[in-house]
């Protein structure tokens, strides 16, 4: 069973999990791309997965070709799905039993088919299964925290090309999102009530420097105290605590905004390797002052 330890001293929780280690990984060209003739994520490899947990296709049987957006458990997972949560603290040691989920969502069945050359339909129904499996899984009440994220390239972490994009339904809540969510009730209480990711929408527009692209539901910018070069965040325009809290008319806009975002990467840096992490707000949602936005 893989565990959860607590640093001494900071709120940063680290997964130790041996299964992690014994992945094989599949053969890569030089210039880090999948071999397509071994990639388990293609039409026709479906056999080289664990069944599929949810698939959208119009013809076609359950883990076999014919669908556009298929999610599968990460065949390494950093965490168990079965099992009971157990929490240990003895004197400077707290730890978590690993209880959670790992999946892997395939937004594609084009190997090559990176998020810019998608066509928004495409995105839509990534959009869309990301909901679905967040939602399925926030009813486990063994689970605190839902991160959905996105490794492209080998620089990123990636160990395959096909686009892909993970989820792990967690016990704990990341520091970094307590982080913010501590900011934002700060925030609430000495602006009288105010959310904090709502006035920086306000400022940022009104500034304009900062803003990259934005539409009726989504605003594009580079943050003020960007930490990485490129660095780019997607926030609602409307107050929403939850990537959950999406609606339908939302997914569109969306999907044209991380499309924006995101073509114009690869025109400046030629199909770099980057990440993308979901924030939103935890499980329990209680916290309704967050404001859930996307991070490149």
């Amino acid at each position: 069973m893989p565990e959860l330890r607590k640093d001494y001293v900071t709120d940063t929780w680290v997964v130790f999990s041996r299964i992690r280690s014994q992945r094989p990984g599949v053969p890569q060209a030089e210039n880090g791309h999948t071999d397509p003739a071994k990639c388990p994520f293609c039409p026709g490899k479906e056999h080289l997965t664990p069944p599929e947990i949810l698939a959208y296709r119009k013809d076609g049987v359950p883990n076999g070709p014919g669908w556009w957006v298929r999610c599968v458990p990460n065949a390494f997972p950093a965490l168990a799905i079965e099992g009971e949560l157990q929490r240990e603290i003895h004197q400077v040691f707290q730890r978590v039993s690993g209880v959670g989920a790992h999946e892997v969502i395939i937004e594609t069945p084009k190997h090559d088919g990176q998020i810019p050359q998608m066509s928004e339909f495409q995105l839509e129904e990534m959009i869309e299964a990301y909901k679905q499996r967040y939602l399925d899984l926030s009813q486990d009440k063994r689970f605190r925290y839902i991160l959905i994220f996105k490794n492209r390239g080998s620089g990123a972490g990636a160990t395959i090309s096909h686009p892909h994009s993970q989820l792990i339904a967690l016990p704990i809540v990341p520091r970094r999102i307590m982080e913010e969510v501590n900011a934002v009730n700060r925030f609430y209480h000495a602006s009288g009530g105010s959310c904090l990711y709502c006035e920086v929408l306000e400022t940022e527009r009104k500034e304009a420097t900062r803003i990259i692209s934005q539409n009726d539901s989504f605003v594009v910018l580079s943050p003020y105290a960007a930490r990485y070069p490129f660095e780019m965040w997607i926030l609602p325009k409307r107050h929403e605590m939850a990537f959950e809290d999406i609606t339908d008319h939302e997914r569109k806009p969306l999907a044209r905004a991380l499309k924006d975002a995101l073509s114009r990467l690869f025109q400046v840096l030629d199909d770099p390797p980057y990440n993308y992490y979901i924030h939103t707000a935890p499980c329990d949602r209680q916290e309704t002052r967050y404001h859930w936005h996307l991070e490149i």
